[in-house]
């Protein structure tokens, strides 16, 4: 049975207008994501992930961000032309969002427990009661392992991973369709992210909700996710299965670069293999293919000319190397 598309993003464009100069965050991207599916979002800060997300949830910054091409469609509603009302319903009901840093995403004057029902509040007046909600309440915080009878305590009195649970209890509580992780573990020191990784990735099981995890991590990424986006300033430049990023024989220069950089314990030179270079200014963008400053492999073609996806099963690279017309 063919699983139902429940994100579908196509040539989406994002642009930040300041007073100074646009900066052009996202740039052509495109992605789908099945029902129950976990997809990784994976690149160098400024490739634009989280403007990604953002978008998908409707919340980039008025009279700042906009959409300025492209289709956005979220369990079938056009996100961009919807009106604000219908995406406050459909936040935290159909999908919800992890933000980066936990210490700023709780409300420091309300305890924990009334957070999490303001949510169910909102969205299941009609059809739970208000000691139902209370009890739900209870259960997504033991689900997420913080006894319930910590829901009357304030976000000063949790831990930093503690806080990360509570923001997931907050984010899961509704048993959105799509849950956006954006750098979940990025505050937590290594042994809360792996216990903050192993109850996502249970509870995304348990309540069968799709997940976009965007992370710097390719080690998270091969533990959890069945497919794999590479971002690179604002362009999806590979994406397919987790086999087809780690095993398989071709890849993209930009990905080739990221698996270089992880440090190798098992040889002697503890020394990385950078990629050489920045991201380039989203305000200035260069011609041809963005990468081609820093690829080794760069062609003239490169320079002048934006490479068209080539595409073999289920795995896409946008790059000249594997274009057989400019390779003829």
């Amino acid at each position: 049975m063919e699983k139902k598309k429940l994100l579908e993003i196509r040539n989406l464009h994002v642009q930040y207008k300041t007073d100074e100069a646009i900066v052009h965050a996202v740039n052509g991207v495109d992605l789908c994501v099945d029902e129950g599916e976990t997809l990784g979002l994976v690149g160098e800060t400024g490739a634009g992930k989280t403007t990604t997300a953002l978008t998908i949830m409707g919340l980039l910054p008025e009279r700042v961000g906009q959409v300025t091409e492209g289709e956005l469609y979220l369990n079938g509603v056009d996100v961009i032309h919807a009106p604000e009302g219908q995406l406050k319903m459909m936040r935290g009901a159909t999908a919800s969002m992890i933000f980066q840093d936990p210490m700023t995403s709780l409300n420091p004057v309300i305890p924990v427990g009334d957070q999490i029902l303001e949510v169910l509040e909102l969205h299941k007046k009609d059809k739970m009661s208000h000691s139902e909600m209370e009890a739900r309440v209870d259960q997504i915080l033991e689900m997420v392992g913080i006894p319930a009878a910590r829901k009357t305590e304030y976000p000063h009195q949790f831990s930093g991973g503690m806080k990360q649970r509570v923001v997931i209890a907050i984010a899961l509580a509704c048993e959105p369709l799509l849950l956006l992780a954006d750098e979940p573990t990025t505050a937590l020191d290594v042994t809360i992210q792996a216990q903050v990784l192993e109850m996502m990735r249970t509870l995304k099981k348990e309540l069968n909700t799709a997940m976009v995890l965007i992370t710097h991590d390719l080690g998270v990424v091969a533990r959890i996710c069945d497919r794999v986006g590479i971002m690179y300033a604002g362009e999806v430049v590979e994406i397919g299965t987790v086999e087809d990023i780690y095993t398989g024989e071709k890849h993209h220069p930009y990905t080739t670069g990221l698996f270089g950089a992880i440090p190798d314990l098992t040889k002697k030179t503890r020394r990385l293999n950078p990629i050489d270079g920045l991201m380039p200014d989203p305000t200035r963008l260069p011609s041809g293919c963005k990468f081609h400053d820093r690829c080794p492999h760069c062609m003239e073609i490169c320079k002048t000319a934006p490479p068209q996806d080539i595409t073999e099963g289920s795995h896409t690279i946008k790059c000249h190397l594997y274009d057989k017309e400019v390779q003829k």
